[in-house]
Parts: C-alpha cells; structure tokens; sequence
C-alpha cells in the first residue's frame, strides 16, 4: 500500500507542479525567443458555426472591425447544417467582399468544415476562431509578426475569461485557465507549445494537413503536426480573444469532458505522438496524458492512506476529506470568507478530475463524443 500512496503522490506532485517547475528552469537556461517583427501577409479567418444565431451577427461584426489592412484580409465562415437563423444573418454579408460564406446543408462535423474553409481561403495564413467569442482589434496584427520569424509555423492567442472592462475571472475555471496559460508560455518560452487556443491561432497555409472526420481537439491535432514538420508552435499572450467566465456548471462540465476525451482520440488518430518522431513528445505526455491519469492517481492515494496505520497516512487521509469536503460546500454555495477561494479551488479540481474520469469510461466504452454548439 506505501508504494502506491507515494506513486500516486509522486504523480500528481508532478503533473500539477513538478512539470511546471521543469518548464521554468529549460525557460532559464534554453530560452528562444521569437523574432517578431511588423508583418502582414495575407490572411483568411476560418471559422465554422452550427446554429450560433444568438452570437454570429457580433462575432462577424467584430471580425470585421479588427485592425487589419482590408486588402489582405478575408472571412470564410462554414454553416455546418444550421437550423435556426445562421444561414439568414450570414445571407446579410452576401455584399461583403470579405465575407465568404459556405452553407452546408446536412451536418458534417466540424473537421469536415474545417477542411472546407481551409480549401476555400485564400490567405497565406489560416486563422481559427470560434463564434463565441470577440477577438481584440490588434490581435491579428500581433498574431502575423511572429511569423515574420521563419520557425514558427503556428501562433496560439491568448483566451481570457471574464470581462475586457472588469478583468479576467481569477475563481472556478478562470483560475485554472490561469495556470494553464502559464504553462503555455512556459513551453512556449523555451520551445513549442502542445496545442493551442481554440478561440484565435493562427497557422502558416503550406503547414496545414486534412483534420480527420469527427476530430475533437483540432486546436492540438493541427499544431501537432506544424510541430511534426519542423514548425515551432509559440504562444503570443499580446493576441487576445474574450469568452463568459463560467457558462453554467453542466455546460462546462461536458465541456472539459469532450476536451479530455479528445486527448484519448488524439493518440488513437496519431499513435506517431507517441514515439521519436513527435518532437515534443515529452511535453505532450507530461502536458496532456498525465491529466488523464490523475483521477485514478487521486483514488488510490485515498484508498491507500485509509488502509496504512501510521501517523503520516492517517494525516494525509484527513487533509484529503478536508480538501474534497471544501469542495462540496463550494457547490453548496455557502459563503466560506476567507475560506471562499480555497474552496472553490477545491470545487474547481474535483469538478475536472472527475470530467476526466468520464472521458476515461467514455474512452473504455467506445462511446463518442460529438461537436456541438
């Protein structure tokens, strides 16, 4: 039972602290920085919508007033089978010369539209972006001079959750997001970034590949294969888009879900990720797949120090009933004072860490998680 509890331990010691403490020190000695520099080449916002009649005329208002030469610029948006007013707004831009729109009829998924948009742009750069959420004006401008350096081949935006006038959210997912982000620039600082930010990055056109039909995460399975050519994935924190804090608890639970169950897909569409020929193999294991295994590292360090007598694992069995009981009375929403972010850091760990173990049965079961609004 002791070696369990410490391998556990040892685990999660260093997939939620130790991988980030490594990626600190390679930031020190092994730092490359990106040669950025005013530049603007072509570019095409792809971007693929189903049923987004609530947010799609602002979005495109905003993609329209981004700081941009109009000459150099373009939207190709992809109505995958919409059914409600999608395809009436977009019918609104049909004059817009830099508004390119394609109706799907029946839904494809979003790789296949994906795949649509990126053959139908015309822009030396593609960038991806989603309905949701407003991009800032220079953002593109920001995104486009990290290509002026030669070795990136893709640029990843910075999301942030909360309000442009009021600030990012530091509580629930927002202070994850937090970490996360860290842990971007991080890998960014001193290499390549595994995966980027859904919302806003940006991908040089001769370094795209086909997204496979019902891809999950196409926001790591393209930069991957940048990666895989040669390309450095970087992380621009001076490119940003804004997204609502907290969506309501069920919608960002099934959220997290069909993120983590598409890092399962990930290594079952490109089992190369996984050997000598993924050049960051090491930081898409410790950065990715260790997550996926915490909840089972989180169960047995329980079970264990229940089990073991000492002192020491009696402790640790208490700190951890302490730890998850915080937790259920921050989703009781009980005012806690000082106590409030612990516990809704608490709330926020358990609330992921059991997303993952949905998406591990999912993986075990077969059953597939599919893209929705």
């Amino acid at each position: 039972m002791r070696w369990i509890f410490w391998t556990s331990a040892g685990l999660l010691a260093y997939t939620y602290v130790g991988y980030m403490g490594w990626l600190r020190l390679r930031s020190r000695w092994r730092r490359i920085p990106v040669r950025s520099a005013p530049y603007t080449p072509s570019l095409s916002v792809v971007m693929v919508v189903r049923n987004e009649e609530k947010v799609l005329d602002a979005k495109l208002q905003n993609l329209l007033a981004v700081d941009y030469p109009e000459e150099l610029f373009e939207i190709v948006v992809v109505s995958d089978g919409s059914s409600d007013g999608t395809g009436e707004i977009l019918s609104h831009y049909a004059g817009n010369a830099r508004v390119r729109v394609l109706m799907n009829s029946t839904s494809r998924g979003k790789a296949a539209g994906l795949n649509d948009g990126i053959n139908a742009a015309r822009g030396d750069l593609i960038v991806f972006t989603d309905a949701r959420q407003m991009i800032e004006p220079g953002a593109f401008r920001a995104l486009a001079e990290n290509f002026a350096d030669s070795t990136v081949g893709c640029a990843s935006g910075e999301l942030m959750l909360g309000d442009p006038e009021a600030g990012e959210s530091a509580s629930g997912l927002g202070l994850y997001w937090r970490i996360e982000k860290a842990i971007r620039e991080a890998e960014s600082s001193s290499g390549s970034v595994v995966g980027a930010t859904g919302a806003i990055y940006a991908v040089r056109r001769n370094l795209l590949v086909a997204v496979p039909a019902g891809t999950i995460l196409d926001d790591v399975f393209i930069p991957m294969h940048v990666a895989k050519q040669g390309g450095r994935v970087i992380f621009d924190s001076r490119a940003r888009a804004w997204d609502l804090p907290h969506l309501g608890n069920d919608k960002e639970f099934w959220r997290k879900v069909r993120t983590l169950s598409g890092n399962y897909q990930l290594v079952q569409l490109a089992p190369w990720l996984l050997t000598r020929v993924n050049p960051i193999r090491f930081e898409f294991v410790s950065h990715k797949l260790l997550r996926l295994a915490a909840p089972l590292a989180l169960t047995a360090m329980l079970i264990a120090s229940a089990l073991l007598p000492q002192p020491i694992y009696r402790a640790a069995f208490i700190a951890q009933l302490a730890f998850y009981g915080l937790g259920l009375l921050a989703m009781a929403h009980l005012k806690l004072g000082r106590l409030a972010r612990v516990a809704d850091a608490a709330f926020t760990f358990v609330v992921l860490n059991t997303a993952a173990g949905v998406a591990f049965a999912n993986f075990i079961t077969g059953r597939k998680v599919a893209w929705g609004r």
